[in-house]
């Protein structure tokens, strides 16, 4: 059962990509005013499983899933149908509009698809993109462990640069000191600016410690327990 609501997953994905496929060279078969004989999700030799006419043109849904086609006057298609061209060419036909307009309903397709691509990416990295902190967001400064507190590095700095390369993204601090081979990093510390150098061995040691500094953040004390000692300190 789990297979079949897989495979129909599939299929109806591939379809919609399919239909807004076609549609683009739909749109723009109408927009410069040719004639569209046919539009098809799936293909329908010999029969099809659904369909219906409305104005010129024919909806319908093939039995063989294998994509799906519009068929416009004038084209040769995936229909391979020749005999309309032995014709004298009529206004509505495609072969009777200009070239850019002949070009624009063939790659209609194409831009739809380049469009729903740019939609998918946005609303994917919307829905489930990485976490951002600008670095200038940072007002408290880092927290430095001791190890990034023995190479130089203090509570409360504030870091400007990696090799004289600002910084935008906080959480990308690692990974450029890390994979890009940073030797020096300029931080503000009490309005002063301060150059620390790290050198090769000292890398080394900070790919075994990820975390060896993080943003800091002030917090209040909800409340303590009776007697705590916390409460006194």
């Amino acid at each position: 059962m789990e297979i079949l609501v897989k495979a129909g997953q599939l299929i109806l994905s591939l379809s919609i990509l399919v239909i807004l496929h076609e549609f683009g060279h739909y749109l723009f078969a109408r927009i410069f005013n040719t004639r569209v004989e046919k539009f098809y999700l799936f293909f329908d030799p010999w029969f099809s499983l659904f369909k219906y006419k409305k104005g010129d043109t024919e909806y319908g849904i093939g039995w063989l899933p294998l994509g799906g086609y519009v068929k416009i006057s004038g084209m040769i298609d995936e229909s391979m149908d020749r005999e309309q061209l032995k014709q004298p060419p009529q206004p509505y036909e495609f072969r009777s509009k200009k070239s850019w307009q002949r070009l624009l309903i063939m790659l209609g397709g194409v831009l739809v698809n380049f469009v729903l691509a740019i939609i998918i990416y946005v609303t994917t990295l919307y829905t489930w993109g990485e976490e951002y902190l600008p670095n200038q967001n940072v007002k408290y400064g880092i927290w430095a462990d001791s190890l990034a507190q023995s190479i130089g590095f203090q509570n409360g700095d504030h870091i400007v640069s990696l090799d004289n390369k600002n910084v935008e993204n906080f959480f990308d601090i690692h990974k450029e000191i890390l994979l890009e081979d940073i030797h020096t990093v300029k931080v503000l510390r009490n309005g002063d600016t301060v150059n620390i150098h790290i050198t090769d061995k000292q890398l080394g040691a900070l790919i075994k410690d990820p975390m060896f500094i993080a943003p800091r953040f002030p917090f209040i004390a909800g409340g303590f327990s009776e007697g705590s000692p916390a409460k006194n300190a």
